[in-house]
């Protein structure tokens, strides 16, 4: 697998960009280098793990999404924005935007999911040309919020977690599946065209979807969380695991459901090109569970080794820019 950090940059430079100083009563690199994070390997798949996605796939295509759309207050010069709505699985209406360019065609389709804080509008400065782009807000979070589900990631990452069938990151992928069947009924050409892009919360959502639906051609995974569960439910942490341990200490071992829904095995099983940003340095999701995600890959991708994750750090915006001009020519590939 083709690892990239800053090219200008000695490796001597590139730790020292590492935080030192945090205001966590933990190590957010956990005592890790790089190489002891691309040793980390893929947990074993439970019995059953492609059956239980394959069928949930199955039974997302058969689902018309009805998209509708509606001309958004959001104003900008690159693109027309629409508030977007449709529905996925158990009857549950997705609510987003899309975003069309206001100049050329439409040549590819990509689905840009979020973190656990949710999206209040769309991202506009993207690397992209000539793409719908569908930002979807996954049940229970943001414009899909409901009063079923709570809001918050600490009580969302909870919701149905006693059995896998009910497990609410189940139907967040199913989300995304269905993001996929709308770009498809809105712009039938551009079948064979879609990717994906996901941070966080949408990058562990990703890794689960991309596997078992080969309409997403390419993906992009930023400090993708839920990889190497096992992990996940050990390590100290200020983001969504914090909650699932603290469930667990009250209720007894959870995963046997989280192994359903581990990012690693998942993407083990990925085929197309793949983009991912794990960081070496991240309070928020453990860098051993982004690394397990990354590792797990096909050797043929590319990784890009942000120092931080959910973190200001000092030679962000440079990483972050060369991974933007990245991302641009990897989804121009489409």
């Amino acid at each position: 697998m083709l690892v990239l950090a800053l090219p200008e940059l000695s490796r001597e430079k590139l730790v020292m960009s590492i935080p030192t100083s945090h205001p966590f009563n933990f190590d957010p690199t956990y005592g890790m280098q790089l190489a002891q994070l691309q040793a980390i390997e893929t947990p074993e798949a439970p019995a059953g793990f492609d059956d239980f996605w394959q069928q949930r796939y199955r039974a997302a295509l058969a689902i018309d999404p009805q998209p509708k759309l509606r001309h958004s207050k959001q104003r900008h010069d690159n693109w027309q924005v629409f508030d977007i709505s449709y529905m996925s699985t158990g009857s549950f209406q997705i609510n987003g935007w899309l975003l069309i360019p206001r100049n050329g065609q439409v040549r590819r389709g990509l689905v840009v999911g979020h973190g656990y804080g949710g999206r209040d509008q769309p991202e506009f400065d993207l690397p992209l040309e000539e793409t719908a782009v569908l930002f979807p807000c996954c049940r229970g979070l943001s414009l899909s919020a409901s009063a079923k589900i709570p809001s918050d990631a600490s009580g969302h990452v909870l919701c149905g977690i006693e059995s896998r069938d009910t497990y609410i990151i189940g139907g967040c992928v199913e989300d995304i599946w269905l993001a996929v069947s709308t770009l498809e009924t809105l712009y039938p050409w551009l079948a064979g065209h879609i990717g994906y892009s996901g941070i966080s919360f949408g990058g562990g959502i990703g890794a689960l979807a991309i596997p078992f639906d080969a309409r997403i051609r390419r993906g992009h995974l930023i400090v993708p969380t839920f990889g190497h569960r096992q992990l996940w439910l050990t390590l100290p942490t200020v983001g969504s695991a914090q909650s699932v341990q603290a469930y667990q200490e009250k209720h007894g071992s959870v995963l046997e459901t989280l192994r359903f829904f581990d990012a690693a095995i998942a993407a083990r099983r990925i085929t197309v090109p793949m983009l991912v940003a794990p960081a070496l340095f991240d309070p928020a999701v453990a860098p051993p569970c982004q690394f397990s995600v990354a590792n797990a890959l096909q050797k043929f991708n590319e990784t890009f080794i942000l120092d931080a994750g959910h973190f200001d750090y000092i030679g962000s915006e440079q990483q972050n820019a060369i991974l933007r001009e990245k991302v641009g020519q990897f989804f121009k590939a489409l």
